[in-house]
């Protein structure tokens, strides 16, 4: 019989053309390694889907099943399930291992077999979960163990021209899904049917730009009425009608790489107090935009738009943080929490980094005005200043449609 292997090597056909430069991910690495000696790690197993993607450039899918991406001093290995078979060496800048589910957990076998027994270990400790965090303990019997999340974090925050020139043309698929949202508004379409006709444009743009990319999860939030009232309400088959708030959310996905463009408006013209609401964050989204300055922390920026909003008795409203870091993240993986405008994020705007301005008011249902209100543009942090890279329009002047 057969011996069957815990894990294998598979390196069928040659490997694909990633994201990014082999350079790029070179200086990734480099970039983990300084952590590692810092910290004096022997290794680091990263298991979370954006860190595997960073520095790896697979994008694995997990479907119940872990993954990793275990480096070390000399080696970046990506450690993916046999239902792959050569994808993730193809889509890896280093070597792939192959574990087998002939066995129980032969995928800490080979994550063993990479990172080693009895070693100074980073993990990502926002992503364990307990059990596979004991398992790690088990077949790894590290030294020592350190949570590195917080380091790759900040790694990540700041984007190379490479990344930034992908984010900038994510910005631009998002707006081509905008244009095709506002053409496809009618009293009594469904929700569902203008959600679809944004994101086939998005599509077929991303596709046009990169056709040598993977195409998955792009997808739109087009939302009305009540459903306006969150900002990640999902889809729905409500019909249209003349009066309706409306909330349009595209998000086109570029090999791992979230953006999005976010826009209120209206089927038909606004009341009076939908009016005032409306024109009243377009004012606060303004302001918000004028703060993000390299140097500007986040917490400050998100004091002075606190109090821009109380002076108009609003700030109630607000339901969320005014904007985020973009880069690795996804609406079902991956964030960067420490570049996020909170109050209780310090973080301090520099170049490279790449945040939104999306100040969102809700109205709840019975008050006049009702619904959801928000804007949400990309802006890439520079040298110079601020540099706004959404191009779709926003405010009563081009979004009360019909």
């Amino acid at each position: 019989m057969t011996e069957r292997p815990e894990f294998y090597r598979f390196h069928n056909g040659d490997k694909a053309a990633l994201p990014f430069a082999p350079e790029e991910y070179e200086s990734r690495l480099e970039g983990l390694r300084d952590i590692l000696e810092m910290h004096e790690l022997d290794a680091v197993v990263l298991t979370s889907m954006q860190n595997t993607a960073y520095y790896s450039g697979f994008l694995y899918c997990a479907f119940g099943r872990p993954y990793a991406c275990v480096v070390t001093r000399d080696a970046c290995v990506t450690i993916a399930a046999g239902i792959d078979a050569g994808q993730p060496w193809r889509r890896s800048h280093g070597d792939a291992l192959t574990y087998t589910d002939w066995a129980r957990d032969n995928f800490w076998r080979a994550v063993a077999h990479v990172a080693g027994t009895g070693k100074a270990v980073g993990v990502e400790a926002d992503h364990l979960t307990l059990v596979q965090s004991e398992k790690l303990g088990a077949f790894l019997k590290p030294k020592r163990g350190m949570d590195i999340s917080p380091a790759t974090m900040a790694q990540r925050m700041v984007k190379s021209e490479a990344e930034i020139a992908l984010i900038r043309a994510g910005a631009a698929v998002a707006d081509v899904g905008g244009y095709a949202i506002r053409e496809a508004i009618r009293d009594g379409a469904r929700e569902i049917d203008i959600a679809m006709a944004g994101r086939d444009a998005m599509e077929l743009e991303i596709a046009r730009r990169f056709p040598e990319a993977e195409y998955r999860d792009t997808w739109v939030w087009f939302q009305s009425g009540l459903n306006t009232d969150g900002a990640h309400n999902p889809v729905t088959g409500r019909k249209l009608k003349r009066g309706d708030i409306l909330s349009l959310n595209t998000f086109p996905m570029i090999s791992g790489y979230y953006t999005a463009l976010e826009r209120t408006l209206f089927l038909g013209e606004p009341d009076a107090a939908s009016l005032e609401i409306w024109q009243a964050n377009v004012a606060a989204h303004e302001y918000g935009l004028g703060l993000l300055q390299p140097g500007a922390s986040c917490a400050e920026i998100t004091s002075q738009i606190n109090d821009f909003l109380a002076e108009r008795d609003l700030l109630q409203y607000r339901t969320f943080g005014y904007g985020h870091s973009f880069g690795v993240l996804s609406h079902y993986y991956g964030r960067e929490a420490g570049l996020e405008l909170r109050e209780d994020i310090d973080t301090v705007l520099e170049p490279g980094m790449v945040i939104s301005m999306e100040p969102m008011l809700t109205i709840p249902r019975g008050q006049p005005g009702a619904g959801g209100y928000r804007e949400h543009d990309i802006v890439v942090i520079g040298e110079n200043g601020p540099e706004n890279i959404t191009g779709y329009p926003y405010g009563p002047g081009y979004n009360v449609v019909g």
